[in-house]
């Protein structure tokens, strides 16, 4: 399942290529919509990101932002990791090694 409701506060999104990553996306802002909670996108079996994907992650941010919630990526591949630092968006987002590291950094934001 790629979404798991790590805690009341924290989703975890385990991440696919297209056109699994904008349903997975999608499932996440309903999820959202339930209730404020954080999320950990874990990047681990993404290997490109497009730009529609691009936006759809701005969006989120920007809307998590409102909310106060943290949103946090992880695992990102070489590849993608290319694409945040080309489009300069490796500046916007807030990124961690791995979930486990992520997860205990929204847990010290609590």
């Amino acid at each position: 399942m790629p979404i798991e409701k790590w805690s009341d506060q924290v989703s975890v999104v385990h991440l696919a290529d297209d056109p699994q990553f904008t349903d997975d996306l999608d499932g996440l802002e309903h999820r959202l919509s339930q209730g404020k909670s954080h999320a950990v996108l874990d990047f681990a079996a993404v290997h490109f990101i497009n730009s529609s994907n691009l936006a759809r992650l701005l969006k989120l941010r920007k809307r998590m932002n409102a909310e106060e919630t943290k949103l946090l990526l992880c695992n990102v591949t070489t590849q993608v990791w290319g694409a945040f630092l080309v489009t300069g968006l490796d500046k916007v987002f807030e990124f961690s090694d791995n979930v486990p590291t992520a997860l205990a950094t929204v847990q010290m934001a609590e």
